[in-house]
């Protein structure tokens, strides 16, 4: 059996396209969805219609905590059941999505081994056992919060607690009350609880851990201040089952602006012919490990793209190796240090320019409390920077205040031409 969690909150198109695209046949929804209609809420109401347009079939699932059992309820009748089997190691347990440069989402298959071995990864990782307790505040339909957050908790014993939603009113006494000892998040979440008035006494806290975006150096250290305790950058995608890279617990390396090292995954820097460049070169991250998946489903493009293989002309000593879009490097310790994205450089008049970096720049400029940096069509130079940033509550900073705190940080071709100062910055989920 096959599963692909979805976003309880698509629309009924979103969800026509996943439930078409992986072939599904059971869609399962909360309980109530079908036998109460008035109470089911608008994303499950979608979902069950966009189902019965491709006559997929609906079940509703309830949880019996008492006999720790999923029963599945149909209303037009019993469910049929194949015969069981005992699933292979290679078989696909796991369908996300992922997306794509096209637009259109690339389905990804995760097998029982890829989700075991980055699980094993993951424990190794931080050390987790059984007395230790998670707060999920990732969603369950990505691979950050269903894999780290979830399956790994439970693989190593440990357990999980699970609120309906992260709740910022609530952060501070459900993790005290629960006496979770370690949560993950994106740093958007970390930025919210260091604006949180931490209770004392607080919780007993183990680690932190960040990931699925870059948190930046001044985050890292302001949340070690407030939590006393190691905060872990981590490196994911959804090809690799998510976890790729980390840094250590102590007595281990830690380093802001740095994800760590691979744990359980080999990572090296390639150029495009697989070509290993030396340290401190900028190149493409590339990863190979038994976490990675087999390919993209029915699509060869992509694979082609995303994948060096002997079977596309590639080197052997390469072969099996995910290419992830990402350009880095490695510093002196061998850390991977992440610089953008290879597809996302701004390209001004053959300057490349990674918007991580000028992102970390606007963000280290006293009075931004969020920043995005982006390429801006210009007929001279092929594209100009742009950006885009949130200030702090009572900051007086204008366009070229920035312009001028910037001028300390970056050269001169790397600075904004345009700053557009906004309430929000609109964010999708990118949480791998």
């Amino acid at each position: 059996m096959q599963t692909a969690p979805l976003n309880p909150n698509y629309k009924e198109s979103e969800v026509h396209f996943y439930l078409d695209d992986t072939k599904s046949q059971l869609l399962i929804v909360p309980s109530g969805t079908l036998t109460d209609p008035s109470k089911a809420t608008e994303g499950a109401k979608s979902a069950v219609s966009a189902a019965k347009s491709l006559n997929v079939r609906v079940v509703e699932a309830t949880l019996d905590v008492q006999g720790a059992k999923i029963w599945l309820q149909d209303t037009n009748g019993p469910l049929p059941l194949g015969e069981p089997r005992t699933a292979s190691s290679d078989d696909t347990a796991l369908v996300l999505h992922t997306s794509g440069t096209t637009g259109r989402p690339k389905a990804v298959p995760l097998t029982h081994t890829n989700l075991t071995t980055s699980m094993h990864n993951i424990r190794n990782t931080y050390e987790l056992g059984p007395s230790d307790k998670t707060y999920l505040v990732m969603p369950l339909f990505h691979v950050h919060g269903l894999v780290c957050g979830l399956l790994s908790s439970l693989f190593s014993g440990g357990a999980v607690v699970i609120p309906p939603r992260f709740s910022a009113s609530v952060f501070w006494e459900e993790l005290v009350n629960t006496q979770a000892n370690w949560y993950t998040a994106v740093p958007t979440i970390h930025q919210i609880v260091l604006g949180l008035q931490k209770p004392n006494p607080g919780p007993k806290l183990r680690f932190v851990r960040s990931c699925s975006s870059s948190l930046s150096p001044s985050t890292f250290a302001a949340l070690e201040e407030l939590l006393g305790v190691p905060v872990l950058e981590a490196y994911a995608m959804t090809e690799a089952a998510h976890q790729m890279c980390s840094n250590c617990l102590p007595p281990g390396r830690r380093k802001p602006g740095t994800v760590g090292v691979g744990h359980g995954v080999e990572v090296r820097i390639l150029n495009e012919k697989g070509e290993e460049l030396p340290q401190g070169e900028n190149g493409e991250v590339c990863v190979r490990g038994k976490n990675v998946t087999p390919g993209y489903i029915n699509n060869d493009k992509a694979n082609r793209d995303s994948f060096f293989r002997v079977a596309y002309g590639h080197p052997p000593e390469v072969d099996g190796f995910l290419r992830t879009g990402d350009q880095g490097r490695k510093n002196e310790d061998g850390d991977l240090v992440l610089t953008g994205r290879i597809k996302e450089l701004i390209n001004r008049s053959g300057e490349k320019i990674s918007p991580l970096e000028v992102d970390s720049a606007l963000l280290a400029v006293p009075g931004i409390k969020e920043a995005v940096s982006f390429g801006v069509p210009d007929e001279m130079y092929g594209e100009l920077v742009g950006a885009a940033v949130v200030l702090d509550d009572g900051s007086t900073l204008d366009e070229a205040g920035i312009k001028q705190a910037l001028s300390d940080r970056l050269i001169k071709f790397k600075i904004p031409q345009k700053v557009f100062i906004a309430e929000s910055i609109p964010k999708t989920y990118n949480l791998h």
